[in-house]
Formats: C-alpha cells, structure tokens, sequence
C-alpha cells in the first residue's frame, strides 16, 4: 500500500515516483549498487566517453577471433592475425564515433541507436570483406564475418543496455512502481514500449478479456485473464493497473473499476479514443481514472442533424465563453462549421486563453470560420444591441451567469442582476435585432429551489417564457443541467487534490445525491435544444440515477490505491469528514417540477411542461427588482424572488454579506418588519399589473422604457 505521506518526485506524467532510496530487502548490496550508479553517471562527461571507446576497442577484435575460432572448432594464435583484429578494432570504433554513438546517453538507448550500431558494424564488416579479399595472408572466411557482424551487435548493443539496466535499477533502488497493463490491444502494447526500460515503471502482466491472447506474451511480457489479476497482485506485488482500453464504452469501463477498486491498487488510465485522434492527448499519457467512468452511463450521443441545424453556415454567439460550458460550446461549434464565431466574455484572461485554443484549431483543422472575440457584459444592453447588429447574429447561447451556491447566497444583489436583469437585457436585445433563436443554459438547482442561485436561475427561465409571448422571430428555450464533471467548483478535482496531499476529504453530507453530466454532454445538449426550440421551452437530460457524493469520494480513495480511514479501518490511508451541507444546499437536485413531461425528437431529451407567468405580470416584477438592485435593497429583491418562484424555500435567513454587515451596524430587522415589508411587496406588485386600471411602475432611472 502506498503512503501518501511517503516523499516522492513528480515525473513529466504528473505520476508520483519513489525517491531514490535503497529498498529494505537488502539494504547493503543496494546501498552499494546504489553508489556505484551514482558514481558512474557523476563522472565527467568525456571520462565516461574514453570507457565506452575502451570497451569498444576490445569487443570488435574479441567478436572477431570469437567469429574465427568457431569457425575453426579450436582455439587458435597467429601473428598473420594481430593486424587484421587490430585494424578491426580503430576501425568500428571510427564508424561508430561517426554514427554520433557516443555522444548518445547510454541511460537511455533505444531501438535507434541500436539501428545505429548495426548501421557501423555492416560498414565495418562490409570494409572488413573488401580488405580481405585483397590479402593473400588473412583469408578470414565470409561465414565468420557473418559471425562476427552478429557478435559485434550483440556485444556493443548488449553492453549498453546491461549499464543502462543496472543504473536504473540501482538509482531505484528496486523500487520501480510494479505494473500490470488492462488491454493487451494495440494501445496497450505501445504503452508497454514506452515504459520498459524506464526509471519509473516496471510492466509485470498483461490482463486482457480476450481467451485467444491468454498465455501468450507481447514484447515479452505474458497476457493472463481477469480472473488472474487478484493473485498477480499478491504474487508479483503489483501496486499499479494501467487500464489500456480507450476505445471500450464508459459502461465497460466501469465494470472494470468496479473489478478493480477492491484490489487496494491505484487505478490510471489512458485518454479517450477520440481525444488522441483529436490530438488533444498522447497514447502513452497517462491519467487518474476519468470520473465520468466512476459514474457507469455512456454518453448520449448527439443527433447529428440537430447538431448543426443552428450553427451551419451561421453567425453565433456565446455569452460567457470564457466559463466551463461557454468554452466547451466554442470548441464544439467551430468544428461544426459556423459562418462566424462571435465570443462575449468580460475576463480578459478568459478571452485572451480561449482565442488562443480557438486559433489553433483553426489551424490544426482547416476550418474557416471567422472569429470575433469581443470584451465586454453581456448584461449591457446597449452593447449586446451593437453587437448583434454589427455581426448578424442568428443564435445565441447564454452562458453567461453566476452559478456557485454559497457564493450568490453571500452576494444576493450581484446574483440576481447577473442572472436575471443581465440575462433579460440580453434577450430583449436579441428579439429586438431579429435573433432566430435564444438559448438559455439553466440548471437543476432551479427546480423547487432552496437557494438565490437556484431561484434566479428559474426566474431568468420566466423572463424568457415570458418575453416569448411578445416575440415574433425569435425563438427562447432553456436547457437545464445536472452538475458539470470537469467545471470550474466541480467536486471531483477537490476530492482529487485532496487526495493527492493526504486527505481530508471533505463530503457535505454522506447522504447528498446528485445528477452528473460531461461537458461534451453539456454542450451538446445546448446545441440540441435550439435545433428542436418551438419557443419557451425547457429541455433536460436523462441523465440516468443520481450518485451519491460519499460513494464517489470512496471510489476515487480507492482507484488512486488508497484506503479509507474510519472507525472499522483506523489504519487506513485517507479520512473522509462531513462538513455539514453548505448555506442554501439541498440534500437532492430534481430536474422537473412536476411530472408534466413530454418527449422530443431525441430519445434521451426531454421537454419539461410546466407553469409560466405571463409578460405582464413578469415585466412589473422585472420593474420593481431592478428597483430594489438599484436601492440595494435584499430583503425586497428576495421579496420578489419568491413571489416570482412561489416553489423557492430558503432554509436560511438573508445571508448577504453586505447587507448583514450594514445590519448589524444599524440594529438587526425583526420579523414584524419582514412581514410589513413581504405585504408591501405584494400590495405593490397587484399595483403593478396593467390589467387592474392601476398605474403601471415608473420605469428604473438609467433604464431604457421597454414596449409592454
């Protein structure tokens, strides 16, 4: 079992390796051999090149008699001889000097300076023949240069490898990581190349599903079953699987780690499939086990004529396309083939590093789209209308948003102008431009909502529902996501980091269940929607069964060859505390509200029918939110939040912190005064509403007038 407190160097790979230290078996003899290596390679560079050319100089004669006195069934003297072996000997050593032999490291030979050593040694013998053919005195027969040429090679290239084995052996002090590769395919045999020989790995077994390949050995090294691999682990003390198999389903894949999690061994794998064709990774570039395939539910293929419906030949752009999701939706896009790309992100950072990935896949690929990174909000109505305008857009996806819990709790006001006023202003200024279609990213967090952001999130979907009852050309849809693997506040690279530094690791609560989802899938999902929009539309994923969150956590300890530590297991390796859920989280995410449901065009999209406000009634809360933001007032913005939403239950009191220090300052409001305050909120919103003969709000200052 590996201690994750044990000191370990971090190899190009991000693979932690064992320092280089003698192991406990015998630790004499590897303080010695350790020594030594370190002596050898401390030596000066041009001291170690005279020992290679010495040695040299005594195998090309040595293979030479060798190659001769077999030839003759005897040991044998002749001074005619001496000439020959040493004319042989200055000879190979020119050629291989030529070849740049010794300027190679001889740490780290490979199959191109053995190609370089039979390159020399077929000159020399080659030269060796045409000498001998001219000399009455030497007559070495050409069965023996055949002999000779053999040695040669084998000698010069066998002494290589023999010091480049044991200084690798003594700097590790036997403590190479032993590994077993799962996947005896053509991937796993390349990886197996590229780690024997290596300071870092040992490859001791292939494990491979398939009977035909069991017994039989790949680049020496022996294919058993899955049923071996628990036995291999204890009898060849295995500490590390390498999972080789990027082309196999996420569902295979898990069955797999399911196998292999009771193992205590840490689990890697290699990437996908389609990142190395891609060319976003290497096929020797190893991972921790992507949490995707902890979740066992393959990914649900886009349709590829929804896929390009919106995008083809179009201009698009994307609000918050700096953002996890706003990214991924740049990426898939530009390869679909849009006329023009037009990116919106307010941090310059952001902007700066995607334009940059965006360019090269421009140029990996050969695609042609124009590409328009702009700098600005998307909130700004003004600047939204230009933008629109001046690029003719025809869709957008809102990625732009807030979307961490705790923090919009913390900042009430910011939350509710970014994701509802920012997210109306940017939809006015698309139907007002003639935008074909609006899509709105959402999330699961705003089905029966316990938080701001939650809340905000299915107001800014009420806007949108809303303002479809105005529109003529533009069609608003909402997709509503799980939780995004990979994103920025993701659980899964905390856990992970967590991990790597000795634990804790820290669960909420250790029965919180959520919805996942990939990014891929994500993106797809948003490109889907707007193909399959009628106007106002909410679509969500089937996104399989939740996971709980302790079970992952477990998982991961597990896979990275760790145990748990508990109260059954007090020598285990990584604890696990429960921090209690976080302000305005649920125990469960829902993805609809109610059972009203229907079916689309995709069979593993769903659109969700449910209750909407009319515009009338959203544009006087629209109004008298923007009021309450405007006068900094929290306790009427969430007022009005649950009047918008009735379904949103704050667990909690207002927890702003401006808005708590300010009141601390001032005296702390009692209940009477929520209650006056949540009856004005109401008496003003029936005052609000066009249709009672009663006068609509005064538009905010600073605010365009918009048609009702």
């Amino acid at each position: 079992m590996v201690n994750p407190t044990e000191d370990r160097s971090v190899t190009d790979s991000g693979v932690a390796s064992p320092s280089l230290s003698p192991t406990a078996e015998n630790p004499r003899r590897d303080a010695v051999r350790t020594y030594l290596a370190r002596y050898a390679i401390g030596l000066p560079r041009s001291t170690k090149r005279l020992l290679m050319v010495a040695a040299d100089l005594l195998v090309f004669p040595l293979a030479l008699y060798t190659a001769m006195a077999l030839r003759r069934g005897e040991l044998f003297f002749a001074s005619q001889y001496i000439g020959v072996l040493l004319g042989t000997a200055i000879c190979g050593v020119l050629l291989l000097s030529l070849t740049g032999l010794y300027r190679s490291v001889t740490r780290f030979v490979g199959v191109r300076v053995v190609c370089r050593i039979a390159f020399a040694v077929t000159l020399g013998t080659l030269l060796l023949a045409l000498v001998d053919s001219s000399a009455s005195t030497w007559h070495v027969r050409y069965s023996s240069l055949t002999v000779f040429w053999a040695f040669a090679v084998l000698f010069i290239a066998g002494s290589r490898a023999a010091v480049q084995y044991l200084c690798l052996s003594a700097l590790n002090g036997g403590g190479r990581k032993r590994i077993a590769i799962y996947g005896a395919g053509e991937a796993g045999a390349r990886l197996s190349r590229f780690l024997i020989g290596g300071p870092d790995f040992d490859v001791v077994a292939f494990v491979d599903d398939r009977v035909a390949l069991h017994g039989r050995q790949i680049n020496g090294i022996t294919v058993h079953p899955p049923v071996d691999l628990q036995t291999l682990v204890i009898t060849r003390k295995i500490d590390r699987v390498l999972i080789a198999m990027p082309s196999v389903s996420r569902r295979r894949r898990r069955e797999v780690l399911e196998d292999l999690e009771p193992l205590g061994v840490h689990v890697q794998s290699l990437p996908d499939l389609s990142d190395i064709i891609s060319g976003k990774a290497r096929i020797d570039e190893l991972r921790e086990v992507d949490a995707a395939d902890l979740l066992g539910r393959d990914p649900v293929p886009p349709d590829p004529e929804l896929f390009e419906h919106c995008i083809r030949g179009k201009s698009v752009l994307i609000t918050g396309a700096g953002g996890s999701i706003g990214s991924e939706l740049c990426r898939q896009i530009i390869r679909i083939g849009p006329q023009r790309l037009v990116l919106c992100e307010r941090s310059e950072l952001a902007l700066y590093t995607l334009e940059r990935e965006l360019r090269e896949i421009l140029q990996n690929e050969q695609v042609t789209p124009e590409l328009v990174p702009l700098l600005g909000n998307a909130g700004n109505r003004g600047l939204m209308a230009e933008i629109l305008s001046a690029y003719s857009v025809q869709t957008v996806y809102h990625a732009a948003a807030y979307k961490h819990v705790p923090i919009v709790e913390h900042n009430v006001l910011s939350g509710l102008h970014n994701n509802v006023i920012s997210t109306w202003n940017a939809a006015q200024a698309a139907m007002e431009a003639g935008v074909e279609t609006f899509v709105l990213i959402s999330t699961d967090k705003a089905v029966n909502p316990t938080n701001v952001m939650g809340a905000s999130k299915r107001l800014a979907e009420l806007v949108l529902q809303g303002m479809q009852e105005r529109s003529v050309k533009t069609r608003f849809c909402m997709v509503r996501f799980g939780n995004v693997l990979g994103s920025s506040g993701s659980v899964v690279p905390l856990f992970r980091e967590q991990i790597r530094g000795g634990g804790p690791v820290t669960v909420t609560h250790p029965q919180v269940v959520r919805y996942f989802m990939t990014i891929p899938e994500a993106a797809q999902l948003v490109i889907q929607a707007g193909s399959m929009a009628t106007g106002g539309d909410v679509f969500v994923l089937d996104m399989g069964q939740p996971v709980r969150i302790d079970d992952l956590a477990r998982r991961m300890v597990n896979l990275m060859g760790l145990t748990v530590r508990d109260a059954n297991h007090p020598d285990g390796d990584i604890e696990i505390t429960y921090t209690g859920l976080r302000s305005a989280e649920k125990l469960f995410e829902e993805l609809l509200i109610g059972n009203n449901v229907g079916g689309t065009q995709h069979p593993m999209i769903m659109r969700a029918l449910e209750k909407r406000l009319s515009w009338l009634e959203m544009r006087g809360i629209l109004d008298r939110l923007s009021a309450a933001i405007e006068n900094f007032d929290c306790k009427q913005a969430v007022a009005l939040l649950r009047e918008a939403v009735p379904e949103y239950q704050p667990t909690e009191s207002l927890r702003d912190h401006v808005w708590a220090s300010k009141a601390s300052k001032a005296g702390a409001p009692t209940a009477a005064d929520s209650k006056v305050t949540s009856l004005r909120a109401h008496r003003a919103h029936l005052e609000a509403v066009p249709s009672t003969g009663r006068q609509r709000p005064r538009p905010v200052e600073g605010l365009s007038p918009l048609p009702p």
